[in-house]
C-alpha cells in the first residue's frame, strides 16, 4: 500500500517562507514523478509544481515560478516544496501526489487526474 504523508504547513505572514515535505512509502520512490497541487476554499485543485523521477526536470505553474522550488531526495523517499515570498493568495491546502511514469515524467503532469496516489494535504495559511 502506497502512502504519502505531507508536513510543514502552518501559519506564516506575507513575505515569509515555508518548506513542505512529503514522505512516500510502499513502493520504490524513484518510479514516481512527484507533484504538488493546492486547493483554496471554493476553488478547484490547481497544479503547483512537478519533479521528474531522477530530479533532473522541474516544472512550475506560472505564478509560482521564481518563488517556489520543488526538490526530491530519492534516498529519503521525500519530495519538498520550498515556498518563498508567500502572499495571502497562496493560502490553500497543499497536496503531494505520485505519478507512476515509465519516463522521467509524463506529459499530463499538470492535471490532477494524471496522478496515482495522493497525500492527505497540509494547510498553509498566509496572513496579510
Amino acid at each position: 500500500q502506497v502512502q504519502l504523508v505531507e508536513s510543514g504547513g502552518g501559519l506564516v505572514q506575507a513575505g515569509g517562507s515555508l518548506r513542505l515535505s512529503c514522505v512516500v512509502s510502499g513502493r520504490t520512490f524513484s518510479t514516481y514523478a512527484m507533484g504538488w497541487f493546492r486547493q483554496a476554499p471554493g476553488k478547484e485543485r490547481e497544479f503547483v509544481a512537478v519533479i521528474s523521477r531522477s530530479g533532473r526536470n522541474t516544472y512550475y505553474a506560472g505564478s509560482m515560478k521564481g518563488r517556489f522550488t520543488i526538490s526530491r531526495d530519492n534516498a529519503k523517499n521525500t519530495v519538498y516544496l520550498q515556498m518563498n515570498s508567500l502572499n495571502p493568495e497562496d493560502t490553500a491546502v497543499y497536496y503531494c501526489a505520485a505519478n507512476i511514469c515509465a519516463r522521467e515524467y509524463c506529459s499530463g503532469y499538470a492535471m490532477f487526474a494524471e496522478y496515482d496516489y495522493w497525500g492527505q494535504g497540509t494547510q498553509v495559511t498566509v496572513s496579510s
